[in-house]
C-alpha cells in the first residue's frame, strides 16, 4: 500500500488492502493484493533519498520518481492507466 499522509512523506508499507472506491468524474479505483509484484515490494522499509516529478501536459502523461537507495520506482500515468517500473 502506498499512502500519502501529509504532502512531505509517503509511506510504502505491507498492508490488507482496503475496499475500492469511486473517484466521481475520475472513475472507480479498485484495490487489490499485489504479493511481491509491484516494483515497491524491494524498498519496503527504506528511506526516501528524493523525489522529481514531471509532467507533459501536452500528452496528458504526469510522473513521479521515487529514488531509495537500493535503486527508483518510477509512477506514471498514460491516457488514464498508472505504470509502475523499477531501475
Amino acid at each position: 500500500m502506498v499512502v500519502e499522509k501529509t504532502s512531505s512523506y509517503l509511506i510504502v508499507e505491507r498492508a490488507v488492502p482496503f475496499e475500492g472506491y469511486e473517484m466521481a468524474e475520475s472513475g472507480r479505483v479498485e484495490v487489490a493484493p499485489i504479493h511481491s509484484e509491484t516494483p515497491f515490494a524491494s524498498h519496503l522499509g527504506e528511506t526516501v533519498l528524493a523525489v522529481r516529478e514531471e509532467a507533459d501536459p501536452d500528452a496528458g502523461r504526469l510522473a513521479l520518481e521515487i529514488a531509495f537507495d537500493s535503486g527508483r520506482v518510477r509512477c506514471e500515468t498514460w491516457s488514464g492507466d498508472l505504470r509502475l517500473s523499477s531501475e
